[in-house]
């Protein structure tokens, strides 16, 4: 019987019996609640809170704490905050120096030299130069997308700075 009803419906025959088991219950806990449970039900109380709320703001009819409590309308510089709760100190950073356009030798520069190049830190210009001591020399600018840390984006960066002889 289940088959045929599951075919007619388009339900599997699973499917079909957790439906009925659903419905099963739904009708056992309708007429529980119709013959068995006579509970009275309880009318909603409405409660007022003013006085609480008074409390909580201090006096109604003084808006001026309730105001001046938004941060709405507080104009705040963040990054002075930043810097109120830093305890780094910010004069010893320095600022990178860009090089000149086309000074940089890949095959003789230095570590130094390396690190000034915009994008570039100690550890990529360590690695710049391990590969060039692994392959001898640079041939080609566009070697450098084999190091590692040195993609399309950071190579068009530091293009203009870099030459090789």
């Amino acid at each position: 019987m289940l088959e045929r009803l599951s075919k007619k419906i388009g339900l599997t025959q699973t499917e079909l019996k957790i439906s009925l088991f659903v419905i099963i219950i739904f009708l056992f806990g309708l007429s529980y609640k119709v013959f068995f449970d006579k509970q009275e039900t309880v009318p909603y109380q409405i409660f007022d809170y003013s006085e609480e709320d008074e409390k909580f703001y201090g006096s109604s009819k003084d808006t001026s704490l309730i105001n001046s409590q938004k941060s709405d309308d507080k104009e705040v510089d963040y990054k002075q905050e930043v810097l109120d709760f830093n305890s780094q100190s910010f004069d010893n950073i320095q600022k990178k120096v860009l090089p000149a356009e086309k000074s940089i030798n890949l095959n003789s520069a230095k570590l130094e030299d390396l690190v000034n190049l915009p994008g570039i830190g100690e550890k990529t210009a360590q690695k710049i130069i391990e590969y060039r001591e692994q392959h001898k020399r640079f041939r080609n600018i566009n070697e450098l997308l084999n190091v590692k840390g040195i993609g399309e984006a950071k190579l068009a960066k530091i293009k203009k700075y870099i030459f090789i002889d």
